[in-house]
């Protein structure tokens, strides 16, 4: 079913051994080690023989909750988007090139405004982390496009999602003293309304002639849970991975916890109580029920108490299945928004949803709550330098930012990935992997339908 326009020929290793080429040179002139991983750095300031121990060493607190974070990437995100019954392929392969793309660039990007020690990019372990986080955002984007772009197209999206992500972040994070343990806002929000902005600019107006490949089967659903169990055991670690070690990463793990608990329940319920014969809707469970980890992550490291997180995963499940079931259908036939996985509906509402609580649970932020871990959590309030108000205003603020960047960056590369020379596919070829990869029993396929027809054709004849 390839055509002369999406054969991936020239154009996807082109594509590949530029991109790959350019960050080879550039982590050998940018990036070193930073003091916990350069084997002469770290002995000089740990030196064992004053009491100092391997077992300080970063990688002890941070690698466990890496791998967690580094497991939802590549295999949570990755099986959640198989539910396409002719699509598989594409959704775990496509989330496989993106991620490792994405992880090396954002290295660089998130190096430039966070890392840089006289004109090196130092990392180790929490940069690994960081990278990870910003891949989430720009796989949330992709799980708006699913079906409907090349490979070629997501690698250019990502390249440009990856730097605008890291301009995002540097804002909020280090300019404005935002606090966003879980990224509700510069990981979810972000990624989400990016996406859907991508895809409103390449929106298809004649998608319906892929409409019966749009749709799952049963063992397509089945592989999809596969990914949403994943994400939601590790989500937890998600949240708190690059909190500050102690009671905060203790308190972020926890309040997600519950938070995506209580979201499974009202999930279970909303789709049983939206049916119009009370059954369950697989689309509802694989997504919504993820939604109260995204809801948790702004305010996850605040002293949100146990129940509060539970009140905010209760409300982000009732939101996404009602935006699954009621929202979607109008983004499409209104403003012409193909949401192929619903990202607004677990990533959108809820992280804004999760950027209001955060702002609400700072505004209301106390010494008296927090004690000498209000250092931990709200330095610029603890050491005097602004208010719990102003610190609700900022986290206010932050979200609107977000929202901007990500609405206006995402039109603009919408504009870029419409170029013909990227190689989407057809509107009657897409949610197809055919069309990118080389499907298993696809020739003898092909040649019994071939025969069907020259059979059909004949009989036709005979009858005449």
């Amino acid at each position: 079913m390839t055509d002369a326009r999406t054969n991936m020929r020239l154009k996807l290793p082109a594509t590949c051994f530029i991109l790959e080429i350019i960050l080879i040179i550039l982590f050998g002139v940018l990036v070193v080690y930073d003091d916990d991983t350069d084997s002469q750095l770290f002995n000089k300031h740990h030196n064992t023989s004053h009491g100092h121990s391997d077992y300080e060493n970063d990688f002890y607190y941070r690698y466990p909750s890496f791998q967690d974070v580094h497991v939802m990437i590549f295999i949570g995100f990755g099986f959640l988007m198989t539910f396409l019954q002719r699509y598989g392929f594409s959704s775990v392969g496509f989330n496989f090139l993106v991620a490792a793309f994405s992880l090396q660039w954002a290295t660089l990007m998130q190096g430039f405004f966070h890392g840089l020690h006289h004109g090196k990019i130092h990392i180790g372990v929490e940069s690994m982390i960081n990278a990870d986080f910003c891949t989430g955002s720009v796989l949330i984007s992709f799980g708006a496009v699913l079906g409907k772009t090349s490979p070629v197209q997501l690698l250019v999206m990502a390249v440009f999602e990856v730097t605008l992500f890291a301009v995002n972040e540097f804002i909020l994070l280090t300019l404005l003293g935002t606090r966003d343990a879980g990224g509700s806002m510069t990981i979810h929000t972000f990624g989400a309304y990016f996406g859907l902005m991508v895809t409103r600019i390449l929106y298809r107006p004649n998608l319906d002639k892929s409409k019966h490949k749009n749709c799952s089967v049963y063992h397509s659903d089945l592989f999809a849970m596969i990914g949403t169990i994943y994400l939601w055991m590790f989500w937890p670690s998600f949240n708190s991975a690059v909190t500050e070690h102690g009671d905060a990463q203790h308190r972020t793990a926890m309040n997600t916890y519950y938070s995506l608990a209580a979201c499974t329940l009202s999930t279970y319920g909303m789709s049983a109580l939206t049916a119009h014969d009370g059954k369950l809707d697989m689309v509802h469970i694989q997504n919504a029920a993820l939604a109260g980890g995204v809801a948790a992550g702004t305010a996850g490291e605040m002293m949100l108490t146990p129940f509060g997180s539970m009140i905010v995963g209760f409300l982000a499940g009732i939101i996404s299945v009602l935006g699954y079931k009621y929202l979607s259908p109008v983004l499409e036939s209104k403003l012409r928004i193909q949401d192929t996985c619903g990202v607004h509906n677990l990533h959108g509402m809820p992280g804004v949803l999760g950027a209001i609580v955060g702002a609400v649970t700072a505004t209301v932020a106390s010494k008296e709550v927090y004690g000498h871990g209000m250092e931990r959590v709200f330095p610029d309030v603890a050491n005097g330098s602004r208010d719990a108000y102003f610190q609700g205003g900022v986290q206010a603020l932050s979200l609107a930012i977000t929202l901007g960047m990500a609405i206006f960056g995402g039109l603009a590369v919408g504009f870029i990935l419409k170029l013909p020379m990227f190689g989407a596919p057809a509107d009657n070829a897409c949610f197809e992997d055919s069309i990118y990869w080389e499907v298993p029993g696809e020739e003898e396929a092909g040649h019994e339908e071939q025969m069907t027809a020259v059979r059909t054709e004949e009989s036709e004849k005979l009858s005449a």
